[in-house]
């Protein structure tokens, strides 16, 4: 009798965390960049409910890479730049769905000129994230201005942290790397653009959403439905920017409606149809793009 006890609550326990583990949400991270926003709006307007999915919002890209690295999250989105670090280590990574491309939405940003940082003989302190994308964008610009001869002081930051600097409290000669929206503060806190993706850095960068060939397998339907949904968001943006920056605003509160329209030109949306230029680049720089859902 005791055996059968034992027996029933372990059949019992088993099919409990067959039914746990089944119903477990997909959990998604992301930062508040302009261009991932399609999934924050879809939040807002409930249209996630019936995926069973949850949004995890953390306030820089290597946080979101560290989230996703210790299992705290099932997919991430970011850039190629997160993809190369974490699929060293896991070779069934690779990108499911495009967001954007940069389109100077990456900046550099200082409190000098280009050409008075050429002539410095003191040390540069750079502000970035060194964990992200931020730090190939650095590399671009010391090569293309040739600054390679200079003492560069890096200081490791979230975008949230360095939009605080001000240069009315700052001495040093001072580089930033950021991206919108955070670039609209230190724009107001003193600093100039000096280089972006859009016209002055060689590089291509994209924003997309990567998992595991295990958990695509197991959520494919919820995945073709959540690319739908990415989509009508995307439309909706386009159609009635005031609705949508209304839904979204409380996750960049630093950002007038206006400032959000102007961001919004410093991105391309590649959800639907990029180029074939584009994915051709981005295969050359071992970016895989067969299991993109269309």
């Amino acid at each position: 009798m005791y055996k059968k006890i034992i027996l029933s609550l372990f059949i019992l326990f088993f099919l409990s965390s067959c039914e746990l583990k089944h119903n477990k949400k997909l959990r998604i991270s992301i930062t508040p960049w302009i261009g991932y926003t399609p999934l924050l709006y879809a939040k807002e307007k409930s249209w996630l409910n019936n995926l069973d999915i949850k949004l995890l919002t953390v306030v820089s890209l290597s946080e979101n890479m560290y989230l996703y690295k210790a299992g705290n999250s099932d997919v991430y989105v970011g850039t190629q730049y997160e993809y190369n670090v974490l699929s060293q280590k896991d070779k069934t990574l690779f990108p499911i769905m495009m967001f954007n491309r940069s389109n100077g939405g990456d900046i550099v940003m200082g409190n000098l000129t280009i050409e008075q940082f050429q002539n410095l003989e003191k040390p540069i302190d750079i502000y970035l994230e060194m964990d992200s994308i931020n730090s190939v964008i650095l590399a671009d610009f010391v090569k293309k201005y040739k600054l390679e001869n200079k003492v560069l002081n890096y200081k490791n930051k979230d975008q949230s942290s360095i939009a605080q600097l001000n240069t009315n409290k700052i001495t040093n000669p001072t580089l930033i790397i950021t991206y919108i929206p955070y670039d609209v503060k230190l724009k107001g806190n003193g600093f100039k653009e000096l280089s972006s993706t859009k016209d002055n850095l060689n590089l291509v960068v994209v924003d997309a959403m990567f998992t595991t060939k295990d958990v695509l397998d197991k959520h494919k339907e919820k995945f073709h439905k959540l690319k739908r949904i990415i989509d009508k968001s995307i439309i909706n943006l386009k159609n009635d920017p005031k609705e949508y920056y209304e839904k979204i605003k409380k996750y960049i509160p630093q950002t007038n409606y206006q400032e959000f329209l102007s961001s919004l030109d410093d991105i391309v949306w590649i959800n639907e149809n990029p180029s074939q230029k584009l994915l051709e680049r981005l295969r050359e720089s071992n970016f895989p793009t067969r299991n993109i859902i269309k």
